[in-house]
């Protein structure tokens, strides 16, 4: 292959392949940086860049999440690449992701190496990898294919060396090259509303040379690059090809994988997307209503990928209201009252606004470092939902006898609240059989108001149902 431009660039690789296979481990021995510490449960949770010098030449990298829910910002990432490496641990071989991440590199058909990692770990066997390797229908070198493989340890180091040699050996292949004279262009590949810089956005130029003061287009994005920084944070008047850069001076948050380019203002279609006015929404019982929050704007569409695998009770559904990076704001909590929705924030907190306006109209905010942990509490809160929750549950753990339509019955609140005198659903499992009035109720044989969570009493109730140990009183 001829190169069209007179300059050679270095070769920009993303990382791909199964959650804990040790991708950021691996390019945390390459550049001598602890990234996998910093990510809360060990999971990279948002594409980060990164540039270093073997054998006197640069290479940068992109370090994509492993999980299943991230697809998309790997597929993006592959796009942004000139060559892969596919990271497979040879204890847990070839996995759901594994098979993923073999689709996306054939299909955009991007050269790669295949990093068989944890070599340094006993009783492991690289032969069954590359059968099973096979069996997804990549055929490495040795086992009746040409793909290159490197056998690594992220723990000791052993492999490393070679493994950048055959990277720079695949790009080489490519004759990787930009022109100097071209406007300068490149992909966006974070984005996020930081507190004290304002709008910063991660790209790597792939052509010409951005440099401070010129006017980028990223999409619907624009405006002035006021500051460059490199992947250290260290302020650059200039970025060239392959380089990581950090741009600051956009007037809104580019997306994802957006090509970003210098251009003019007069170029610019369209005007920034504005916050929807607050409208009132009427109650719905069986829709679980969401305003995402999150710190960066890859991590937002991950969170929204996860959402749509949510268990919710038979005729619920999730619906959205609004999404957006940074941190939880006062407007976010009026949209939530309005909307009668829960702020689902990923890496954010509220400001004191947000949180004072919340507490004064019981707003919930559920905040988390780990999207699974969110996901899991929407599944908890759309399951009592589910059982009719309102106000208060409580399980019956005993009969006392019943004369007419009034029973005595023993049970636990297991949440809300009980009050005396209230009405109630009388539910068998899912199955809702009567209802009921509780005429008196009582704990540790007194007289009470109400019996609230986690506590026991007995109540004097009337119902024509005859309520059974197990049973569930649902107060609405």
């Amino acid at each position: 292959m001829t190169s069209v431009y007179p300059e050679k660039r270095s070769p920009v690789i993303v990382v791909m392949g199964h959650v804990d296979h040790g991708k950021t481990s691996l390019l945390d021995y390459i550049r001598k940086a602890n990234v996998a510490a910093k990510e809360a449960g060990a999971i990279t949770q948002s594409i980060g860049a990164y540039e270093i010098i073997h054998n006197e030449k640069r290479i940068t990298f992109i370090d994509t999440p492993g999980h299943e829910a991230f697809s998309k910002m790997r597929t993006r990432g592959a796009k942004v690449a000139d060559v892969a490496i596919l990271v497979v641990a040879v204890d847990d071989s070839v996995q759901p992701q594994t098979k993923e991440a073999i689709k996306i590199i054939q299909d955009t058909k991007i050269p790669f190496v295949v990093a068989i990692n944890k070599i340094d770990k006993t009783n492991v066997s690289i032969e069954k990898v590359k059968a099973d390797l096979a069996q997804a229908g990549l055929l490495l070198e040795g086992y009746g294919g040409n793909t290159t493989w490197q056998g690594v340890s992220a723990k000791t180091g052993e492999g490393v060396n070679e493994l950048l040699d055959l990277l720079l050996l695949s790009a080489d292949m490519e004759d990787l090259s930009w022109d100097p004279k071209a406007p300068a262009k490149g992909f966006i590949i974070e984005s996020r509303r930081d507190s004290k810089k304002g709008i910063t956005a991660v790209a790597v130029v792939k052509n010409g040379v951005l440099k401070t003061g010129d006017f980028l287009i990223a999409g619907s994005a624009h405006g002035k690059a006021k500051s460059l920084e490199d992947f250290t944070g260290k302020k650059i008047k200039e970025a060239v090809p392959s380089s990581p850069v950090l741009i600051l001076g956009l007037e809104t948050l580019p997306a994802v994988g957006e090509t970003i380019a210098v251009g003019k203002a007069e170029d610019v279609k369209g005007s920034a997307q504005t916050r929807k006015p607050v409208t009132a929404q009427p109650i719905d019982e069986k829709t679980v209503r969401l305003i995402l929050k999150s710190d960066v704007s890859g991590s937002l569409e991950a969170l929204h990928q996860v959402l749509k695998g949510t268990r919710l009770p038979e005729g619920f559904k999730l619906e959205v209201m609004e999404e957006s990076v940074g941190e939880i704001t006062d407007g976010d909590i009026k949209m939530a009252i309005a909307s009668h929705a829960l702020i689902i924030g990923f890496n954010v907190e509220p400001n004191k606004a947000a949180l004072s306006l919340a507490k004064n109209n019981e707003t919930q905010i559920i905040t988390s470092e780990i999207i699974y942990d969110l996901v899991k509490k929407i599944e908890e809160l759309a399951l009592n939902l589910g059982r009719g929750m309102a106000k208060g549950d409580l399980e019956i753990l005993a009969t006392f006898g019943k004369k007419g339509k009034v029973q005595i019955v023993g049970g636990k609140v297991i949440m809300g609240e009980i009050p005396n005198h209230s009405n109630v659903k009388i539910k068998r499992g899912e199955q809702e059989l009567g209802m009921g009035k509780i005429i008196n109720t009582q704990s540790n044989k007194k007289d009470v108001q109400k019996i609230p969570v986690g506590s026991e009493g007995g109540l004097l109730i009337e119902s024509e149902t005859l309520i059974q140990v197990g049973d569930h009183l649902i107060y609405s």
